[in-house]
């Protein structure tokens, strides 16, 4: 066995390298299926919100995306409506 066969391989990646996961970048655009993982709702869930228009979304050709901003707003508008019921 040769010195560099014991070496691991790092996989090339773009954009610049972080050390750790609070270092990463914070996505901008969350697919449909990201925003049914960060708020524990289903896929009709996150649709109906869509559609009652309490969740805003873009399109970037056939992709239906959810700007980071809109999910801030929607918890916001959550927190606001919880309050109200108070």
């Amino acid at each position: 066995m040769t010195s560099h066969s014991r070496h691991s391989v790092t996989p090339v990646t773009a954009g610049p390298r972080y050390r750790s996961r609070e270092q990463l970048p914070t996505p901008v655009l969350y697919r449909v299926a990201d925003v049914m993982e960060l708020l524990h709702m289903s896929r009709s869930v996150i649709y109906e919100l869509i559609r009652e228009g309490r969740l805003r979304t873009v399109h970037e050709g056939r992709s239906r995306l959810i700007p980071a901003a809109a999910i801030t707003e929607y918890v916001a508008l959550l927190e606001r409506e919880a309050r109200g019921k108070q």
